[in-house]
């Protein structure tokens, strides 16, 4: 399965003329220097062609079940269409894949990523403190782990986590993800896979860290407000909701979709589907409401 998805995912990777967006962006590719023993990370650039100030950064992190997946992988271009719409820059993070590279491998080059893009503030020409995290599925489970990390190690500041359909729960026992056991493009099967390509037997032995699995976190205060959204036919909707409830239970800001009959990463497959269109809206509505309160702060 993970050398499947990887061969499919990568043969359908963008060209930099694609990532351009028509024009849209100017694409540059570097490497964010790791910490102490751990490698450089990839990133890919994408900085707006309108304007040489851009009004924020979105930290683009790619899914594929955290074993797949490169940093410009199709669905990126979410993250574009946002950026090109609001005059932003988008930054894609090559992170290292499980199981070659377990926890906390993945989730420490999101940081290194976040590391550089705020020290790169000044050349990249936007406002510090206006970076928003972002991803799909394991994208999305990484970027919850990320703003949970740079919480606790009073990183770099994050303005808002843009979760969609995320990879929130290593468990795999909620009610959802027993309802599509077998059933979707990814089911209770596929999950079990990644989550044990990232975690190996401390999955099944130990307690999870909630920079895996940010659904384990016993504490959710202090965090940037989170855009969470999910179909309701998939085996990640349990836990996207839990983790809104949790935010609010702990009196953080997350607004939460769950849309109804649509299955995991619909707006990928059917991007012109009247419901794919309403979800697209409702994410930049978002990002553009976050971006205001960011800049009147």
């Amino acid at each position: 399965m993970i050398k499947a998805d990887r061969a499919r995912i990568e043969a359908a990777s963008l060209s930099d003329d694609a990532l351009a967006c028509d024009g849209a962006f100017t694409v540059t590719h570097t490497m964010a220097s790791g910490s102490s023993g751990t490698p450089d990370i990839p990133l890919v650039v994408c900085r707006p062609t309108a304007t040489t100030a851009p009004h924020g950064v979105i930290l683009h992190i790619h899914g594929g079940g955290m074993v797949a997946g490169t940093h410009h992988s199709v669905e990126i271009i979410g993250d574009l269409e946002r950026a090109e719409a609001l005059g932003l820059a988008v930054v894609g993070v090559g992170y290292r894949l499980a199981p070659e590279h377990p926890h906390p491998a993945p989730v420490e080059d999101c940081y290194t990523a976040l590391r550089w893009v705020t020290a790169q503030s000044v050349e990249l020409g936007f406002p510090a403190g206006q970076v928003v995290v972002s991803g799909p599925s394991a994208g999305g489970g990484l970027a919850a782990g990320l703003a949970l990390l740079a919480r606790d190690r009073h990183g770099p500041p994050i303005l808002g986590q843009m979760l969609i359909c995320p990879m929130l729960d290593d468990s795999c026992d909620s009610a959802s993800s027993r309802q599509f056991d077998g059933r979707g493009i990814w089911d209770r099967t596929s999950n079990i896979t990644g989550w044990d390509a990232l975690l190996g037997d401390q999955r099944r032995t130990a307690p999870t860290s909630p920079y895996a699995a940010a659904l384990r976190a016993s504490d959710l205060t202090g965090l940037p407000p989170a855009y969470i959204d999910v179909g309701s036919a998939e085996a990640l909707r349990d836990e996207a909701v839990a983790y809104a409830d949790r935010i609010w239970s702990a009196g953080g800001r997350a607004e939460l979709h769950v849309w109804s009959g649509a299955f995991h990463s619909f707006d990928e497959w059917v991007p012109q589907a009247t419901i794919s269109r309403t979800a697209k809206r409702a994410r930049l509505d978002w990002l553009r409401r976050l971006l205001a309160e960011g800049r009147q702060g």
